[in-house]
């Protein structure tokens, strides 16, 4: 079994608690949390990236699953309690994960001040990502963090009956877009927000809320077999570079 064990802490006036919220029931990929990439089972990509970080205070997992528990565990996770059935449904949120996690932790005495939300689907990030991020918030002393890849500006919608989003007759060069008018997608990849704000509004970001931006390597979100394919692909890619 691997040590739970973070870095020295480089901001040890604010304690971060790493959530990777993995629910047993998948039906796109069954047992999706375990799915083999890279050698290793999907859930274990984000339990070393977070145990990596320097400032990340404690790393648990958030499971209804004993088999995930027991993975989760071997790479080096905590999982101090398993999620109620009810938490843990395809209707369940994230954010009552979350909430769930952070308080029943308060029970036993824990507190952070920030929560870092690590998805297992998003096994993609950069070393000192998380660390990049984290420093971002306190940089521009925001709130809450959100990851993203940019997105060029040329959105349509209606299939049926196509509305262009932008001057399709004036189509701008990607390199002339205004950086004010720069389009980005959420990737799903990294959250990180002020434990007050999560428990009082319910949401895993608010306030003042700025972005990390990503590569489209990194926002990978795995969903079906095929997306686990490119996500053993962008591992090769990245590794390349």
């Amino acid at each position: 079994m691997r040590v739970n064990w973070n870095w020295p802490r480089a901001a040890p006036d604010v304690t971060i608690l790493a959530i990777i919220p993995a629910r047993g029931g998948s039906k796109s990929i069954p047992d999706k949390n375990l799915a083999p990439l890279g050698g290793k089972p999907l859930i274990a990509w984000s339990i070393e990236q977070s145990l990596a970080s320097r400032q990340v205070d404690r790393t648990i997992v958030s499971t209804d699953s004993p088999k995930i528990a027991e993975a989760a565990k071997e790479f080096g996770a905590d999982v101090p309690f398993m999620r109620p059935a009810e938490l843990a449904g395809d209707t369940a949120t994230t954010e009552s994960a979350m909430v769930h996690a952070v308080e029943t932790l308060a029970q036993d005495g824990y507190e952070a001040d920030d929560i870092l939300l690590l998805q297992p689907t998003c096994p993609i990030r950069k070393p000192g990502a998380i660390d990049a991020a984290i420093d971002l918030r306190r940089k521009h002393d925001a709130d809450s963090v959100v990851s993203a890849q940019e997105i060029h500006p040329f959105l349509w919608n209606r299939p049926g009956d196509a509305r262009a989003h932008y001057d399709f007759r004036n189509r701008p060069r990607r390199q002339d877009v205004a950086d004010e008018d720069r389009l980005f997608e959420e990737n799903g990849s990294i959250y990180l927000t002020r434990c007050t704000l999560l428990r009082g509004e319910n949401c895993r970001v608010g306030g003042k809320i700025v972005i990390y931006e990503m590569s489209a390597l990194e926002s990978v979100d795995i969903d079906t077999p095929d997306d686990l394919a490119l996500a053993e692909a962008a591992m090769t890619l990245m590794r390349a570079h």
